[in-house]
């Protein structure tokens, strides 16, 4: 798609409107004065109340019917068929013109110098930050995140004006490929979403496609750490000499080198070239997401870096939701609540919170997603749960891009588990294991629930049940 469907419109209808995503784009639509409304399904998500705060309608289940008469552009999310869903399939009956919603992000991107914030995990973390850096500097441009920003009342967008656009991209199904950066991060590379790619260096692959879209002369920001990283961009520059090459981590030499300096209960301390830091938020491999968040800046147009506003603004960042997101404390307990998923993103994670809460038992509420990734990294995934002391594994969470091989459940990563030395508690259904804990848990300990499924959902009702005990019965 070359030319921007929104310049000629004025009404815009979003199926699937509570996705991340979809409200954050929701959001940029309206501030640029269209008319939006949308449905969804009637599951309360956290966007409810970003959709509500920002006056957007929106219906509860789809029905042909739902669709308004006078509509210019439907964006849809890619979870939903456009061949069978009911109001796509009267968009099209109407001639109404129906786009993915990375094609409507996409569209928006060749508005402005726009950067691409991309990688197998870190890069919600690495955008939030560069939207922390934005809203210090009060810089004019928008910012799309792919989680809920403590630092802007819980959306997901910072929006300040139209100068730029940073944008977290997804690789899944090569979706970034639909988004026109000037500019690209590239936290890490390494083999994952695997009911689509076929190994990693099919994932490598679609990395090098979306740094080839860079234009003459554009920034490749990249980890210099990461292997994968380093590999896509030693490929990329075989192709392309002319692009602007930014490395940063702790074997990157030059401004955007990191060195932790010190680590204690609640704060990291580190500098990036130069400029020392404080963090608040566990890991080291927030350090990391902070250069790339800095170097990425740094590309923005019109806008010249404060040191002062900059550790101010990392001192200050608060994280997003569900990246080691304190859900609460209850008889002595902090409970944590993390999307990590991945092998790797397991290890950092929970190295980051063992430094970030020492002398801490962990206890880790994990629940696997998708049978593809936990069949594939089955041996990975045991090994990143070695570094809980204690384990409650419930079933694999499913997506709908697959169905369940013969065979397969949560139990095959419980049995590795346990191959390796840990006490690995099997509760399919997380809310079921609310029991368990009352007494599994003590003061002291450090409680984590962990995955891209639904087992958030145990650490809010066990902080809740808290709450109740403690409030009494009421009327």
């Amino acid at each position: 798609m070359t030319r921007n469907p929104f310049q000629a419109a004025d009404t815009v209808y979003m199926v699937g409107i509570k996705g991340t995503g979809m409200a954050a784009l929701a959001e940029i639509l309206v501030a640029r004065g269209l008319s939006v409304t949308g449905s969804d399904v009637a599951e309360r998500f956290y966007t409810d109340r970003i959709l509500q705060n920002a006056g957007i309608a929106y219906i509860e289940g789809f029905d042909a019917a739902n669709l308004p008469d006078d509509v210019d552009v439907v964006v849809y999310s890619s979870a939903y068929d456009r061949s069978i869903h009911p109001e796509l399939v009267e968009a099209s009956r109407r001639s109404i013109l129906c786009i993915e919603y990375t094609e409507a992000l996409g569209a928006i991107s060749r508005e402005a110098f726009s950067v691409g914030v991309s990688g197998v995990h870190g890069k919600t973390t690495t955008t939030a930050l560069v939207a922390a850096l934005v809203r210090a500097h009060q810089s004019p441009g928008t910012v799309l995140a792919g989680s809920a920003l403590a630092d802007v009342g819980g959306r997901s967008t910072l929006i300040q004006g139209r100068d730029f656009l940073v944008a977290e991209t997804c690789e899944y199904r090569r979706h970034f490929l639909r988004f026109a950066p000037a500019a690209v991060v590239i936290t890490n590379v390494e083999a994952d979403h695997l009911d689509y790619f076929a190994d990693a260096a099919d994932v490598e692959a679609a990395f090098v496609e979306y740094a080839r879209l860079l234009p003459r002369s554009g920034t490749l920001i990249a980890c210099a750490d990461d292997p994968g990283a380093a590999r896509v961009v030693d490929a990329v520059i075989r192709e392309r000499p002319d692009l602007r090459i930014v490395r940063y981590g702790a074997s990157a030499a030059g401004p955007y080198r990191i060195a932790v300096t010190s680590r204690a209960s609640g704060m990291i301390g580190f500098t990036v070239g130069d400029l020392e830091l404080e963090l608040h938020v566990p890991g080291d491999h927030n350090a990391l997401n902070t250069a790339a968040a800095i170097a990425a800046f740094d590309t923005l147009p019109g806008v010249t870096r404060d040191a002062d506003l900059t550790r101010r603004a990392i001192a200050g960042f608060s994280g997003t939701r569900r990246r080691s997101e304190v859900v609460g404390t209850r008889n002595g307990v902090t409970v944590v609540d993390d999307y990590a998923h991945h092998p790797t993103a397991i290890v950092t994670t929970l190295a980051g919170l063992r430094s970030f809460y020492p002398g801490r038992r962990l206890v880790l509420s994990f629940m696997s997603h998708t049978y593809t990734r936990t069949v594939r990294l089955l041996d990975e995934l045991a090994d990143a749960l070695t570094g809980a002391d204690e384990l409650v594994l419930h079933d694999i969470y499913a997506s709908a891009r697959e169905s369940r091989p013969d065979g397969v459940d949560g139990r095959i990563l419980v049995d590795a588990a346990r191959a390796r030395g840990v006490d690995a508690r099997y509760v399919p259904d997380p809310i079921a294991a609310l029991p368990m804990l009352d007494e599994l848990l003590r003061p002291g300990d450090l409680f984590v629930t962990m995955g891209a499924g639904n087992n958030w959902e145990l650490a809010h009702e066990w902080v809740a049940a808290g709450s109740m005990a403690v409030g009494g019965g009421g009327q």
